[in-house]
């Protein structure tokens, strides 16, 4: 009862078809010789890490995972005992012997990191090295790739780690800008350079990978051993400017109930600061939802809902747990109605990238803010 209680609110529905459907497509793209890493940071991006991580295990055959902490891994061991799980991250050097524990691969963000993560280990310690290559982040920086194969090759030989692979996040790969991608192509150039230069110094690591999403879609290398799709997962754009591959298709939808319905007189104002004010006499609904739930206050008076297939306006200020939107030209509106915040409702579609696009930010960004008090239906 307690689930159909909240279907009655605000929910977010998340479509294991759609999901599968994503990493088929991802495969295609993919060369023989690389394998899919599924990021399920940050609750799966806001999917819902159990139930997603379950099923691309279970059901697409996905055995590597990429984590960015050491409470994250943990919940994904616990759901795949056999899965290869990488934390992108930092990890505490007190918590390694955990990292030993839940067989974890820890990514390396230096020799000093490296030393201090051997100092707190019994055992051997499997680990990725990161490397800077242009993100500024987090990682091994060197102005060649012999001088960083030269540092890799230390790290290498310290006795408490198993050193299986090497890493780099594009700064830029979702971009068109000529500049962007020669910038990317010097990355990929440095990574692919020191995994030469170590095979030189007669150090053959099983991964090099530095495909991301956007890599994963624009410019697919057949030597990153994986592909760390995230976003693109999900079925959303790395990049809103830029064509994602035909037939992905977007896991979440957001949906909430019409609560009540009332007919209002010019002049009246709306919501909170009254910065909506009635020009004519209008029908106003209000929506079981706000930004509480992760549906953005910045959407105010810009955002768009379906209401029975149709775009209704969002009227005044996004309330903490309600919103106001205008349905004068939907008369069939009534309380108990499903809308549809994120999805479609028959022949009209709003994406997580077209909200993100109306306050400025991205798609990543909206689906992770969906917050943990909105359930996750999934079918």
């Amino acid at each position: 009862m307690k689930e159909q209680r909240h279907l009655h609110r605000a929910w977010a529905e998340i479509s294991l078809e759609a999901l599968k459907n994503n990493i088929d497509i991802i495969k295609k793209l993919n060369s023989p010789s690389t394998e899919i890493m599924a990021v399920v940071k940050a609750d799966a991006y806001g999917h819902g890490c159990e139930k997603v991580v379950t099923c691309l295990e279970k059901e697409c055959g996905i055995k590597y995972f990429a984590v960015s902490n050491i409470d994250e891994a943990a919940e994904v061991r616990s759901l795949c005992p056999d899965a290869e799980i990488l934390i992108l991250g930092y990890t505490p050097p007190e918590y390694a012997e955990d990292l030993l524990r839940y067989n974890i691969i820890q990514g390396i963000v230096s020799s000093d990191y490296a030393n201090e993560l051997c100092s707190g280990i019994s055992e051997r310690l499997r680990c990725h090295i990161k490397i800077d290559t242009g993100m500024g982040r987090i990682g091994l920086r060197h102005e060649t790739p012999e001088s960083c194969a030269e540092e890799i090759a230390g790290i290498c030989c310290l006795e408490k780690l198993s050193v299986e692979g090497i890493y780099t996040h594009f700064a830029a790969a979702d971009s068109s800008d000529p500049d962007n991608i020669e910038y990317t192509d010097r990355q990929e150039t440095f990574i692919t350079d020191t995994y030469d230069c170590l095979i030189k110094k007669g150090i053959s690591l099983p991964h090099v990978h530095f495909m991301n999403s956007a890599a994963t879609c624009y410019r697919n290398s057949p030597r990153s051993t994986l592909s760390r799709a995230g976003i693109i997962m999900y079925g959303l754009h790395p990049d809103i400017s830029l064509e994602i591959p035909s037939g992905l298709k977007p896991v979440m939808s957001l949906r909430a109930v019409i609560s009540h319905v009332k007919t209002v007189e010019a002049g009246t104002c709306i919501s909170y600061g009254r910065t909506f004010k009635a020009s004519d006499k209008m029908r106003i609904a209000t929506v079981t939802i706000g930004y509480a739930d992760g549906y953005s206050r910045l959407l105010s008076s810009k955002g768009e809902i379906l209401v029975h297939g149709r775009r209704c306006r969002i009227v005044g200020r996004v309330c903490m747990d309600q919103l106001m939107i205008d349905v004068t030209d939907i008369p069939e509106a009534r309380p108990g109605d499903i809308v549809t915040l994120i999805g479609s409702d028959g022949t009209e579609t709003i994406t997580a990238d077209d909200l993100a696009s109306v306050y400025g930010t991205i798609g990543y960004e909206v689906v992770c803010g969906i917050s943990k008090r909105v359930p996750r239906i999934y079918t």
